[in-house]
């Protein structure tokens, strides 16, 4: 793993401006942000990975949320979902601490790095498909730096569909292949790479019950034991 190339993937990342809309509602947030937040300097840029390049899983979202990752400058900080992923990674000891706050709150991933799909927030959290596209030429370069990957996890059917691609792309798995999204269900790519589906933690999944903490710590708990 190169660090001049992860260095100019980020930098890459971080300076485009190819889809207008998400542009414009990205730096518009960051203009207006929100009342809770007023006070607060937001990044309004497009959002790269973090955690541990060198870590067996990745854990796929969708997108930085609006005042999440919008606003801190890293993926899943700083919103209900991060709340909720980061207290359920830490209790099985896949990150240092329970919170997510900021950039600069101390946190560590252990053997686990994670990243959205598409790196800008959408209106409604819904990419088009011609957005999510765009984007996926920084997925591929990412996923293939992430050399020793092992399993990924991908939170919501959106993610999930971008890793089915990629896999397609590179001939792992076969392009008439057919793998539905579902929470827990797995999928073996090859003897080295595993696939595992989950709901994704957004508020309305976890408000309605589709999602709980018991339910994702349990997912995790067997994760964790195969990376292990």
């Amino acid at each position: 793993m190169s660090l001049n190339n992860w260095k100019n993937l980020n930098q890459e990342i971080i300076a485009c401006r190819k889809c207008k809309r998400l542009v414009n509602f990205r730096e518009k947030i960051a203009h207006y942000k929100t009342k809770r937040f007023k006070k607060c300097k937001y990044w309004g840029k497009p959002v790269t990975g973090y955690g541990n390049k060198n870590g067996k899983l990745i854990i796929l979202g969708l997108a930085p949320a609006a005042h999440g990752g919008n606003r801190t400058g890293r993926v899943f900080t700083g919103d209900k979902s991060a709340d909720f992923l980061i207290h359920c990674l830490h209790k099985v000891k896949l990150v240092n601490q329970s919170t997510s706050k900021n950039k600069n709150d101390g946190l560590k991933m252990y053997n686990a790095y994670m990243t959205p799909v598409l790196k800008c927030v959408p209106p409604g959290d819904k990419p088009t498909s011609k957005e999510l596209t765009t984007c996926f030429s920084f997925f591929k370069k990412e996923i293939k730096l992430l050399k020793r990957s092992k399993i990924f996890l991908a939170l919501g059917k959106i993610a999930f569909d971008a890793c089915i691609k990629f896999f397609k792309q590179i001939n792992y798995i076969g392009k008439n292949d057919k793998m539905k999204f579902a929470h827990g269900v797995t999928y073996k790519i090859n003897n080295k790479l595993t696939l595992i589906g989950s709901y994704h933690p957004s508020p309305r999944n976890v408000n309605t019950g589709r999602l709980n903490s018991k339910k994702m710590i349990a997912l995790l708990k067997k994760i964790k034991n195969k990376i292990n």
